[in-house]
């Protein structure tokens, strides 16, 4: 096991320098200027130039490749060009609010999830399994910004059980973070929860059909038993995997999200950016999305050997 993460870890380092040339290129090709964007249109030609060369965009793409993958491999992610502060210093700020964001959309999308793909599978073919897709249809088929306004609608104005806007941070307060993360959090997770049901009702399904579940059935093993201690267990692997591309969705599609939510996370940082031409934030930001991407890949592999003992990364 330990040498599989190794193997793991050191591949991370070309697809991760993979991701920097893809993105150093895409970012390069977004139309703008941006120190005609941070002077703007009343800038002369000389100031224009001067400028460009401050900020090194007058030399040619490799060579603004070159320094910068050089500085990123030292773990310095460069200045903003808007803000001249550290990409760094920026991520870190905004890094914990968008986390947390998602890791409670994702608790939200597997409470509602599970307990729904189980009983669908159990009920197959009845009104529980009817109604249990209903509610994973609409999940799937609702948009997140659609979501989101309609639980403000509800839930914040008319009802005024959460705020709409804003954020409070874990430290300072658990219980406002909790509540102004909730509405956000819904409009995320619910979407998910649709997928999740499905495939942990597929997954059911697929198992609680086994041969072994007929003998354990056939030995007196109570239902609940069965269900939870050799059928769940067993259809885990799935549902691991979609969970965990489902956080990666979940961390990158928080952009509407937030802003709707005026919640100062990675989204907005991103959005800001982009509208200001800020490369070195807008590659940062990706290239830590991509880091926290295959980590989590990296934890769901390992938790495969856990939920089915059969799978040896030693020979692997």
């Amino acid at each position: 096991m330990a040498s599989y993460v190794v193997r793991r870890l050191l591949s991370l380092i070309p697809v991760l320098l993979v991701v920097s040339i893809v993105v150093f290129l895409l970012i390069h090709l977004i139309p703008g200027d941006p120190a005609a964007v941070m002077l703007g249109a009343q800038a002369t030609p000389e100031q224009l130039a001067q400028l460009q060369e401050k900020m090194g965009l007058n030399e040619p793409l490799a060579s603004q490749f070159y320094h910068w993958i050089v500085h990123v491999l030292q773990g310095d992610m460069g200045q903003s060009l808007v803000s001249d502060k550290d990409v760094n210093t920026l991520i870190s700020e905004r890094m914990p609010a968008t986390i947390a964001l998602t890791v409670y959309a994702l608790v939200i999308s597997l409470i509602l999830a599970i307990p729904l793909g189980i009983i669908s599978a159990v009920k197959q073919n009845t009104v529980w399994d009817y109604s249990s897709m209903v509610v994973a249809l609409v999940g799937i088929s609702v948009p997140n910004f659609w979501a989101a306004l309609l639980l403000i609608i509800v839930f914040s104005l008319h009802l005024g059980w959460f705020p709409s806007t804003g954020y409070v941070a874990l430290l300072d307060n658990i219980w406002l973070h909790l509540k102004h993360l909730t509405l956000p959090a819904l409009s995320l997770g619910f979407i998910q929860a649709g997928v999740v049901t499905r495939m942990t009702r597929s997954s059911m399904l697929d198992v609680l059909r086994q041969d072994y579940i007929r003998t354990i059935r056939a030995k007196g093993g109570t239902s609940w038993h069965v269900i939870f201690r050799h059928g769940l267990k067993n259809a885990m692997i799935p549902i691991i995997t979609i969970v965990g591309l489902n956080f990666g969705l979940l961390l990158g599609g928080t952009v509407v999200v937030e802003t709707i939510f005026s919640i100062p996370g990675i989204g907005s940082l991103v959005v800001n950016s982009v509208f200001n031409r800020d490369y070195p934030v807008i590659q940062g930001v990706i290239l830590y999305i991509a880091l926290i991407y295959v980590l989590i890949n990296l934890v769901v592999d390992l938790l495969y050997a856990y939920f089915d003992p059969k799978i040896d990364y030693s020979k692997g």
